[in-house]
């Protein structure tokens, strides 16, 4: 492979099709900032397009969606395509680049879907991490792009006023998030808080289980759907305080959604957690140790009581203007890798 620049344009496939109002916004604002570059086509993805279309580079946002169909024969036949997408690039050289959103794989695959995930990264050449915390193997190239905001997103919206006591919770609810304790948290605090759990459970199991920890607290408000995106600033921006219960946090688009609507957030004591908060400015992100319990929510409220916030957080890394730039050097690097 040739060692000099790659400048011609150049076509990329990415892993997701074209987005729908259940896309995640990410993705979204993520082709709108690479339509204002000159020189790449970006296609959406179709299996027809994988694997007859002519592309340069394939952008991989979270490969198990590649895998899973909504049956087992369905689920059989992407991972039948997906072998033979595996081996389409290296006949033909295509690098792979790939959004590490999460560091995890995720759980419940079966081991024909996990020995995938792993080809798939052995095959990737370049990846793109969305914080500097992220560790990439020694042997892998990668760039830090940092996760845009929403403020553009949901410019167009109206907000609501805080409602006094109001916890939020917003975003798809899947098991290792810990949403029945962060409901059972709640239950034991005074009662001039609330929590508004909005979001759809992955399981019908989950939803049983939150609704279970519930029990007949009235304060304890349910929304088991997916949200349009009015839906979503209002939920956000009547909360006092959005809390994010989950043990592990790496990349949390909810985080920057709230952040970018002017609320604050209560989330676990890590690196990441930490760096951001010291980059949007004080007040915005709460932090707590070890399990979330009803103190910890006690503290980071009394905390926003005692320092009201003013302003807004700052956000200036994160901003889209640069981001489809970035990314498509990003490709062209891995290109000539």
């Amino acid at each position: 492979m040739s060692s000099q620049p790659v400048d011609r344009p150049i076509v990329v496939l990415l892993s997701v099709p074209r987005p729908r109002p259940t896309t995640n916004p990410y993705v979204t604002q993520l082709l709108a900032s690479l339509a204002d570059v000159e020189g790449v086509t970006v296609l959406p993805f179709r299996w027809r397009a994988a694997l007859l279309g002519k592309y340069d580079v394939f952008h991989v946002h979270w490969p198990e969606n590649l895998l899973k169909g909504q049956s087992r024969t369905k689920s059989f036949a992407r991972r039948t395509f997906t072998r033979l997408l595996l081996l389409r690039l290296r006949i033909r050289k295509i690098p792979i680049v790939r959004t590490m959103h999460n560091v995890d794989r995720p759980t419940g695959l079966t081991g024909a879907e996990y020995r995938l995930l792993r080809t798939i990264d052995a095959r990737t050449r370049l990846v793109i991490r969305l914080n500097d915390q992220t560790e990439i193997p020694e042997h892998l190239a990668f760039e830090t792009i940092l996760h845009g905001h929403y403020r553009d997103w949901f410019a167009g919206y109206s907000r609501s006023e805080a409602v006094p006591g109001r916890l939020g919770y917003v975003g798809l609810i899947r098991r290792y998030k810990n949403v029945p304790h962060l409901v059972r948290a709640v239950a034991s605090l005074p009662g001039r808080f609330s929590l508004r759990v909005s979001g759809r459970p992955s399981t019908s199991q989950l939803a049983a289980e939150i609704e279970a920890a519930r029990g007949a607290d009235a304060r304890i408000l349910l929304d088991f759907r997916f949200l349009s995106d009015a839906e979503l600033v209002r939920a956000i921006t009547e909360a006092e305080l959005i809390v994010l219960p989950y043990p592990e946090m790496h990349n949390s688009g909810s985080v920057l959604a709230s952040l970018s609507l002017e609320r604050p957030v209560l989330v676990k004591d890590n690196d990441v957690n930490r760096a951001l908060s010291t980059e949007v400015g004080a007040g915005w992100i709460h932090l707590y140790e070890g399990d979330l319990e009803a103190d910890d929510i006690l503290r980071a409220h009394a905390s926003l009581k005692s320092r009201p916030l003013t302003g807004g957080p700052d956000l200036g890394l994160r901003d889209w203007a640069d981001t489809g730039r970035r990314h498509v050097e990003a490709y062209r690097r891995a290109m000539v890798r």
